[in-house]
């Protein structure tokens, strides 16, 4: 545990669009050793503006906010200020959310349901140098590694126009599993793979499964069984 008076309380920002869910995250920091609260922003401009302005310690970042989203707010930050370290404060931890943010620079990720404690440990363990992922984030990057890699390897250009998601849906296609499956692969929802699926039909043209299967054969995104 932190000795109490050894050292200064982390100077912290809270990003969040909702105004309530943002002045209730600054009453509680107001509430929890060793974090001082020193500015909030509505969204990702007002983020990046007050780390400039304030320097602080952390940024507590939404995700999901107008005119500039927590991810970019996070690149932005750890581009211009990288003195300032960012912790992901969400409500999404599904792999869409997790993976952009902690590519952009982010060193924590939690979701809402997390306990003042748990936000201690988080500011903690990124101003030490370490990560600051709740257990069940942790369990999330750990089963991803854990995951056989796929047999079928897209391009580094996916064709055609198609995002590297987009592609990756394609595989999956080609490998015969159900749009449940995929989601289950995946770790999205669903819709989300209607999404993707739809996009990817309308820029190649195609109109069912089959002809998807044919397509991934024929621009080397499978390889034909042997033997």
């Amino acid at each position: 545990m932190t000795e109490e008076g050894t050292r200064k309380p982390a100077r912290v920002v809270v990003a969040d669009d909702q105004t309530v869910v943002r002045e209730g995250i600054v009453m509680l920091l107001g509430l929890l050793p060793g974090i001082e609260v020193v500015g909030a922003a509505g969204d990702g401009h007002e983020a990046v503006a007050l780390v400039a302005e304030l320097a602080p310690d952390v940024v507590l970042m939404d995700l999901r906010m107008p005119r500039c989203d927590g991810v970019e707010a996070t690149r932005r930050i750890r581009a211009e200020h990288p003195g300032t370290q960012v912790v992901v404060l969400t409500t999404y931890a599904d792999d869409e959310s997790l993976f952009p943010a902690l590519r952009a620079g982010a060193r924590g990720y939690l979701t809402k349901d997390a306990g003042g404690d748990e936000i201690v440990r988080a500011v903690e363990s990124v101003l030490s140098g370490d990560a600051g992922l709740s257990p069940s984030i942790q369990r999330r990057l750990l089963e991803r590694l854990s995951e056989p890699a796929p047999s079928a390897v897209a391009p580094v250009e996916p064709p055609d126009g198609l995002t590297t998601r987009e592609t990756e849906v394609l595989l999956l296609i080609a490998e015969g599993l159900t749009n449940q499956e995929i989601a289950r692969r995946l770790h999205v929802s669903p819709a989300t793979v209607k999404t993707h699926i739809n996009n990817l039909f309308a820029k190649t043209g195609l109109k069912d499964r089959a002809q998807a299967v044919r397509y991934a054969f024929g621009k080397g995104l499978v390889r034909p069984p042997t033997g």
